[in-house]
């Protein structure tokens, strides 16, 4: 790696983040905006772009860092070992959509990169990223679009790519206390770095435009769906599991906060208002019941039409 492939990439990740804030924007012009600048003390920093409020997106974010640092967190240095103690450079978009109408699904999406330095030479890179989608009312068309998204994005790449990335994704969401996956999935992938970096570039490049188109057909199809009082509060429960995943077991999440990330900018994914109930369970043949009897679990997405 030089540093001018690193360049390609942080000014990549800022044209996305833009892109996304304008394309956003231009769907709900209600939203309240905050665009912050911030610096990591040891080293690098980033922009946060939060949104609340809005008549379609309650709250929201596209945040972008670039930050460095003289040792890799635990979080990236699970899978290996071999690298424990290396100082490292991470960037990224992180992207999360909490919608207010319960019929439209919450959705996140992420690419980054990393390098790994020992003694100032670069002794490993890798991208990762992905995007998966959180329905609490689903639509099976919605579900099916959501995964062809996906596969098209993939099929360029590999024959059986998408099919890996889909595999990891329904693995990595996935809630063991509750036995349920976070939502009908996507794609995911880390340490990735097969084919040099021009091709690995070119897929995080796809992956991101990819997820904007994804999203906002859906977004657009579902936003204007009458929804009852009790449709909410079931959305802000199920939002329950969103914040359980992201503060117990998201890599994302734990990395930024071991490395002295910003607070605010990581738990900019948490939902705007989340209830927790005792032992409730949804009633038989309800589209509740619905969404944990047929939603909550891998499936071939793909092979339902």
């Amino acid at each position: 790696m030089s540093k001018q492939q690193a360049k390609r990439v942080k000014s990549y990740l800022l044209e996305l983040q833009e892109s996304l804030k304008v394309h956003l924007l231009d769907l709900d012009s209600t939203l309240n905006t905050i665009k912050e600048g911030w610096d990591r003390e040891e080293g690098g920093g980033g922009e946060s772009i939060a949104f609340s409020s809005g008549s379609v997106i309650e709250k929201g974010g596209v945040n972008f860092s670039d930050v460095y640092g003289k040792s890799l967190p635990k979080s990236a240095t699970q899978n290996r070992p071999e690298l424990e103690g290396a100082a490292f450079r991470a960037m990224g978009v992180s992207v999360v959509f909490h919608p207010d109408n319960p019929h439209v699904p919450t959705s996140h999406a992420n690419v980054r990169y990393f390098e790994v330095k020992r003694e100032e030479e670069i002794i490993d890179w890798w991208f990762g990223g992905g995007f998966d989608l959180t329905p609490y009312y689903p639509y099976i068309d919605d579900v099916i679009d959501w995964h062809k998204f996906a596969k098209s994005a993939c099929d360029p790449f590999g024959k059986n790519l998408y099919t890996k990335l889909k595999n990891w994704c329904d693995e990595y969401f996935y809630l063991p206390h509750r036995r349920e996956t976070r939502g009908v999935g996507g794609i995911f992938f880390d340490d990735f770095n097969d084919g040099g970096f021009e091709k690995n570039y070119s897929f995080i490049k796809k992956v991101g435009e990819t997820f904007k188109e994804a999203y906002f057909v859906i977004l657009n199809r579902r936003k204007s769906t009458p929804f009852t009082t009790e449709e909410k509060r079931f959305q802000k429960y199920r939002r329950g599991r969103y914040a359980e995943f992201n503060l117990v077991y998201d890599r994302g999440t734990h990395f930024g906060l071991q490395s002295g990330g910003r607070t605010e900018s990581i738990l900019m994914s948490m939902p705007p208002e989340v209830i927790w109930e005792y032992g409730w369970k949804p009633q038989i043949n309800s589209r509740e019941d619905e969404l944990y009897k047929n939603y909550l679990k891998p499936r071939n997405w793909l092979e339902e039409e």
